[in-house]
């Protein structure tokens, strides 16, 4: 008894939580533009929205920024990580701190801070807000999660693997890339998917820091939905579910082959 209220109970928070988005994916296929009335099955939302120039541009915006966050947001994360654990345990603490700052701040108060940073920084070199500032702010978000997943790799780690390689013959360097990197790349990953997703999902701070020149997918939908929510949205948000449920799918598979080899090899 207790098990079957047990699965009707997490089956109605799975309902609650996926119903929207499977009427979303539903309604994406619908003949009209009713968002009430499901009047026939077409793929019409679907060829409009390729040929959308504003959303396939903002699109490609969107993925381009993520991938550069995630990528220098990985590799900054990951030595501020190396750093921070090798610190005194005082000097360790204050940073943690410090780290922990952006990733539970309002997302609010960071958009108009760096805001107000690069308006003034553009005024002194006459610059434009665009690109390179929601680069900019983008990895200066992402950075904080990429820490808090490698940070615990790195204490899981045995320090006498790295010092063992050290005797062996490597370099520091050699031994890095050779025993660290391979122990810590699980944290790594997690790291950089996180700041992905984070960067690909992101509209307050872009809003704040994107300027007028550059427009990203989520700033573009906005816009668009401030007038009239357009079938063509509901195509799009299917399109980015399923590829980020394909991804979550990929990776979980990776990790489950990759666990089973390492007992294996035990």
């Amino acid at each position: 008894m207790k098990k079957a209220v047990t699965k009707g109970y997490v089956l109605l928070i799975l309902l609650f939580l996926y119903a929207p988005i499977f009427v979303l994916i539903a309604f994406s296929f619908n003949e009209s533009k009713s968002r009430a009335n499901f009047t026939g099955f077409t793929f019409h939302w679907y060829e409009e929205l390729f040929k959308d120039n504003l959303i396939m541009t903002s699109l490609g915006n969107t993925l381009l920024i993520a991938v550069l966050a995630s990528v220098f947001a990985t590799i900054l994360g990951t030595a501020a990580a190396l750093g921070i654990k090798n610190m005194k345990k005082r000097a360790r603490s204050v940073c943690m701190n410090v780290t922990y700052m952006p990733v539970i701040n309002p997302e609010i108060v960071m958009g108009i801070s760096m805001m107000l940073l690069f308006v003034f920084i553009c005024q002194m070199f006459d610059w434009e807000l665009g690109m390179i500032t929601v680069l900019i702010a983008h990895i200066t978000f992402c950075v904080p999660y990429v820490i808090l997943n490698v940070l615990p790799k790195l204490r899981q780690m045995d320090q006498n693997t790295y010092e063992a390689a050290l005797d062996l013959g490597c370099t520091p360097f050699s031994a890095f890339f050779k025993v660290v990197i391979p122990e810590i790349l699980p944290g790594i990953m997690s790291g950089f998917l996180m700041a992905f997703t984070f960067s690909l999902d992101d509209f307050i701070i872009t809003y704040f820091t994107n300027g007028s020149s550059f427009q990203t997918l989520p700033v573009t939908i906005y816009a668009m939905t401030r007038k009239k929510v357009n079938p063509k949205i509901n195509a799009l948000s299917t399109i980015l579910f399923l590829a980020v449920l394909i991804l979550l799918i990929v990776m979980n598979v990776r990790q489950a082959r990759s666990e089973k080899n390492k007992e294996k090899q035990r």
